[in-house]
């Protein structure tokens, strides 16, 4: 169990359902994804964003990374 929480081995995404069955708990919240009563985690839009950008190639992926960081340095300065 050591091993999985300091992330030097990986459990199999399969096993997930059963691990949380077996836990009584949910794979959200073993993933982290839950917070109590207050939902916690980009908007649905920008989760939407997330995926799409996710499926871009690597190269495409890079080029909108490099405008986003460069739109948040002059928005903090």
């Amino acid at each position: 169990m050591a091993s999985y929480e300091g992330g030097r081995r990986r459990l199999p995404v399969a096993l997930l359902p059963a691990l949380a069955q077996h836990l009584a708990g949910s794979v959200e919240a073993l993933l982290g994804l839950t917070n109590g009563a207050s939902k916690r985690g980009p908007t649905p839009k920008f989760q939407r964003h997330l995926e799409q950008l996710s499926r871009l190639p690597r190269a495409r992926q890079r080029f909108v990374l490099d405008m986003l960081e460069t739109v948040l340095q002059q928005a903090s300065r």
